[in-house]
């Protein structure tokens, strides 16, 4: 009896030595992160966002889904600490795409240094980062640049929508600038970036195979990028993106399951290094 309940507890105290040695991941960003807890809100069109793709190739790995709908780095960082952001061995984060539509200026690697607060994407990373560094100053970051992104409609409601990063934001800058900002303050800092703007391979081309779109005429046909470009959609329109419209993304903004096996591919190859 005596050698059972020595045997029960070995195997309860390795059990635990096990879990004790999974690595924590928190992943912070908006609804690219949060949806990969949430299929059903992407209409069943994504089986496996790109957190749960990393962890089934990294087993050590346990992550912690911190994304939020719609969020900018600058709601990030102005909530940062109601959060509830928890101590761990690497944190990523992937923002600045709704920062960019919204028409939060980029600003400059000053407002960084100066640490001039969540007005500007280069204050709300000094805000996010810091707060990071004193939750865990040994933890691992990476920074993620934003996606590339075509015209994006919303499959639940065709008022959500918002035009592709072809073209510049109301207060004429690029998302590739956003994402130039991502790249400063990594090297900046030092911090792995995981250049998803520019080395993903995700492009015009391929974010989406085709937009369906009323002609001249009225008739709904089918067009590649660039050719949708100076043609209107309504929200009483058809849904522009069906189901055989999916490639990188299968609404112009959010990746599919072929996207988050990308960005995971990418995510892993930087985690595998630190």
């Amino acid at each position: 009896m005596k050698k059972i309940v020595l045997l029960c507890l070995f195997t309860c105290l390795a059990m635990a030595c096990r879990v004790q040695d999974k690595l924590s991941w928190v992943a912070i960003g908006d609804s690219i992160t949060y949806l990969n807890d949430h299929p059903d809100e992407t209409g069943r069109r994504v089986e496996k966002g790109y957190m749960t793709r990393v962890a089934e190739q990294l087993p050590d790995m346990q992550y912690v889904n911190k994304g939020y709908n719609g969020w900018k780095a600058a709601d990030i960082a102005a909530r940062i600490d109601q959060l509830e952001l928890p101590p761990a061995d690497i944190y990523t984060v992937l923002l600045g795409t709704n920062d960019w539509w919204s028409g939060v200026p980029v600003g400059t690697m000053d407002d960084y240094i100066r640490n001039t607060g969540h007005a500007t994407l280069y204050g709300s990373f000094r805000i996010i980062i810091d707060k990071l560094r004193r939750l865990r100053p040994d933890a691992r970051i990476i920074l993620m640049t934003p996606l590339q992104r075509s015209d994006f409609v919303y499959f639940a409601d065709h008022h959500n929508n918002a035009y592709g990063s072809y073209r510049n934001n109301r207060n004429g800058e690029s998302l590739a600038t956003f994402a130039d900002a991502v790249l400063r303050i990594g090297t900046r800092e030092g911090i792995t970036v995981v250049d998803l703007y520019n080395r993903s391979g995700i492009t015009q081309e391929n974010i989406i195979k085709f937009k369906r779109l009323k002609d001249s005429e009225g008739i709904y046909r089918e067009y590649k990028y660039p050719d949708f470009l100076t043609l209107p959609f309504a929200a009483e329109d058809e849904y522009p993106y069906p189901v055989e419209a999916t490639d990188m993304t299968y609404d112009g903004l959010h990746p599919s399951d072929k996207g988050n096996a990308v960005i995971a591919k990418m995510l892993i190859e930087a985690m595998k290094n630190i």
